[in-house]
């Protein structure tokens, strides 16, 4: 199977971004001083000891988008492997206990094998297929995730994790917010790939390589642009 019959079979397309954050309260405070609103509550990940609160962002281009703030949930058992997003990695410990950081994205997928296989014939293997599940107020909300063994983030967080959800989806409980997601530009991967993903390419910048993964924001406080760590 090509990349490309493979991701157009399996409809890929940004599902949400990643922002890591040392503890839950600061990802919550920086979304309201950087975005100029309050997120609102997620749930707990058990399989990850993580956490997370959540922000929809959909727009006429990327519908069904969120933000998902996450951070490590101090109250849980330490996992028997490395969390997802780098979470456990040192350098992204050291950036984000400076201040919440955009560190990656999700891509929704109807058929997450089909898309599996097209990422690691583009040559990026996201790892195996893992069941998911937290507890919600309307009961409980199951997924299936791309998950690497290392808890990494292929391309420094270019490439996305993939997701094929059940019969709900995060946004359809989130309230309206006033942002809006406009923009996904990643780099350091081929242009074909991005565009079967539905991003566009970073432009390097002058003298320095393109980010890995931008986001642009519309937000209450004007146009925001979200950049990950170059390095972690």
């Amino acid at each position: 199977m090509t990349a490309e019959r493979g991701a157009r079979s399996a409809r890929i397309a940004p599902d949400h971004l990643v922002v890591a954050a040392r503890t839950l309260d600061e990802g919550a405070a920086w979304c309201e001083a950087t975005l100029g609103v309050v997120p609102a509550p997620g749930g707990k990940h058990p399989l990850m000891a993580t956490h997370n609160r959540l922000l929809a962002i959909g727009s006429a281009r990327f519908p069904r988008t969120y933000l998902e703030i996450i951070a490590i949930d101090p109250q849980a058992p330490v996992p028997q492997r490395p969390r997802w997003f780098d979470l456990d990695a040192a350098e992204l410990l050291r950036t984000i206990a400076v201040a919440p950081r955009l560190v990656h994205w999700v891509a929704r997928t109807a058929d997450i094998e089909a898309s599996a296989a097209a990422l690691r014939s583009a040559g990026f293997d996201q790892g195996a297929v893992t069941a998911a599940e937290r507890m919600t107020p309307r009961g409980l909300l199951r997924w299936r995730i791309t998950v690497r063994d290392d808890g990494g983030r292929a391309a420094r967080g270019a490439v996305p994790l993939l997701i094929e959800w059940g019969d709900e989806h995060p946004s359809d409980a989130l309230p309206e917010s006033a942002v809006r997601l406009e923009a996904i530009a990643v780099g350091g991967i081929a242009a074909p790939l991005a565009a079967l993903l539905g991003v566009d390419v970073a432009a390097p910048a002058e003298r320095s390589p393109a980010s890995p993964l931008c986001a642009i924001l519309d937000t209450p406080r004007g146009r925001v642009e979200l950049r990950a760590p170059d390095a972690s």
